[in-house]
């Protein structure tokens, strides 16, 4: 069952909310929203299952247009944030209450919850109530809930949020292999560069309301058609620097490197774990004023000025050096991309078009 989305749009308070949106999204498959707070990512998804009626446009489920049809008549199942389980019910009780509701037979019951269950490893918890469960197994229990009435279409609203790292990772791993056992289409939401590529499939990247670029996930991250979508698919953000291009050279402070485009301005884009502070084959320095350091554990993140442009570096180990200092960083060319001073993609950084 395929779900298309025709020029649809979304007012809110008098402002387009949602910009037109042209989306198709097949059987089976995985499809992440990525954007920050506000880009439009749960509005969007409240459109697909019919919890809100588009402004303009269609919503088609297997070429029917289903756009004025109650949420209750689709086969949609939605997980949201701050997951929700009965806790006086059993998880058995948890995961069969929509079929209840459905009138389905008991037999019937039985043999898909069970079957639900062992998809997501629930099976010796049957018995237990939602509190306990570890957080990681009560979200499995509330996901489980929602596939077992068959839904043709699931939407994870940032589900993962709320928890620990821990299970946030065992969940990451765990959800590709739900999604391909099920065979419905998955729609997640995130604003977690690291989740989309985690997840793989397709990405839509959201920005303001838009969708900038959709397409496989690697192919979105290693090739963003505009600035604004490698900024959302980056974190930290992508770091930009205005340059120059003449006679086939660019020149970023005061390093240059052959580039083959047309004379004129251009903006340079490369992601903060391109630059090092070690020399490495091929790199050029560059020049930055340290004015931050944030020290994660195994990595660095290093806030540097550079003339009137703030970038970001992600560098190896622990770094401790004096704030306001010159710091010399190294940068290959490879991973530069360059665009056009309207956003749009002049140049794919030659590693990703390698790739």
């Amino acid at each position: 069952m395929t779900l298309e989305l025709r020029g649809v749009t979304k007012s809110m308070g008098g402002g387009m909310h949602i910009h037109p949106t042209d989306l198709v999204l097949q059987p089976g498959s995985m499809n992440v929203l990525l954007g920050p707070t506000l880009a439009g990512k749960t509005t969007l998804m409240r459109l697909m299952a019919g919890l809100e009626r588009p402004t303009d446009g269609q919503v088609l489920w297997n070429g029917e247009d289903v756009t004025g049809q109650r949420v209750q008549d689709r086969k949609v199942a939605m997980v949201y944030q701050q997951f929700i389980n009965y806790p006086s019910m059993s998880v058995y009780d948890n995961i069969a209450s929509p079929l209840r509701l459905m009138g389905v037979a008991r037999d019937e019951i039985d043999r898909r919850v069970r079957a639900t269950a062992d998809m997501m490893r629930l099976t010796p918890m049957l018995k237990r109530r939602p509190l306990e469960l570890s957080g990681g197994q009560q979200q499995r229990c509330a996901l489980a809930r929602a596939l077992v009435k068959g839904a043709g279409l699931v939407l994870l609203d940032e589900p993962l949020a709320n928890l620990d790292y821990k299970l946030r990772e065992e969940l990451r791993v765990e959800i590709p292999r739900i999604f391909e056992e099920s065979g419905a289409i998955f729609v997640y939401a995130t604003t977690e560069p690291e989740e989309a590529l985690l997840l793989g499939g397709n990405t839509a990247a959201l920005w303001e309301g838009r969708v900038t670029q959709f397409g496989p996930t690697p192919r979105v991250y290693r090739a963003p058609r505009d600035a604004v979508t490698a900024r959302v698919f980056s974190d930290p953000p992508m770091n930009f620097s205005t340059v120059r291009l003449s006679n086939g050279r660019a020149l970023i402070g005061q390093s240059e490197w052959q580039v083959d485009l047309a004379d004129g301005e251009y903006m340079a884009g490369f992601r903060a774990a391109h630059l090092s502070l070690d020399e490495t084959p091929g790199a050029m320095p560059l020049t930055a004023v340290l004015e931050s350091v944030e020290i994660t554990g195994a990595q660095t993140f290093l806030h540097l000025r550079h003339g009137r442009n703030s970038w970001v570096g992600l560098v190896d180990g622990v770094q401790r050096r004096e704030l306001g200092q010159e710091l010399t960083v190294w940068l290959d060319p490879a991973h530069i991309y360059l665009f056009t001073p309207g956003g749009d993609l002049a140049r794919t950084a030659p590693y990703a078009a390698a790739a």
